[in-house]
């Protein structure tokens, strides 16, 4: 398989943490949509919790990552997304939002860099969450998201996977 061509879909997060949830849902829901439209060949979607190793296991020898997890932001609002791109090996600073998980994706970033791991091209849709305690199921305004998300990153994903099958 071409490398530059390989694409993979990471959902990060806690599926027993309500809309910690958010990634692993979003995955699923590609996963669904593939049945009836298949992703373009070399496409490859995955949960993980969020820690740093097994994130840039991964991701390494993608041409595209992108990466679904949940955020907290204050002030939050719940189902908000925010599009972020890996830029010259730095993920931007965006308000107040960040990762739910321990280290964080920037984190990851910074470790994959390091050990020359990172991808071709890495895109984070984070989504702020409205509640993250134990507990199974989406809050009313992240589950919202799911659908629309799922179709704009098979939008992305194909576009991606077009352009690199012309190279």
């Amino acid at each position: 398989m071409n490398l530059a061509a390989r694409i993979a879909v990471i959902g990060v997060g806690n599926d027993f943490r309500h809309d910690d949830g958010v990634g692993w849902a979003v995955v699923a829901r590609l996963a669904e949509r593939a049945e009836e439209r298949p992703l373009p060949s070399g496409t490859a979607l995955f949960v993980c919790d969020g820690d740093p190793a097994r994130l840039i296991t991964l991701w390494e020898g993608a041409g595209l990552a992108i990466v679904v997890d949940a955020a907290h932001a204050h002030p939050g609002h719940p189902g908000r997304l925010h599009r972020l791109e890996l830029d010259g090996g730095q993920l931007p600073r965006t308000s107040s939002a960040t990762s739910s998980h321990g280290l964080g994706l920037g984190y990851a970033v910074q470790l994959a860099r390091e050990l020359d791991r990172l991808p071709g091209q890495l895109v984070v849709y984070a989504v702020e969450g409205a509640d993250t305690s134990l507990g199974k199921g989406l809050s009313a305004p992240v589950a919202a998201v799911v659908e629309p998300l799922s179709e704009r990153i098979a939008e992305e994903i194909e576009h991606h996977g077009g352009s690199a099958g012309a190279r």
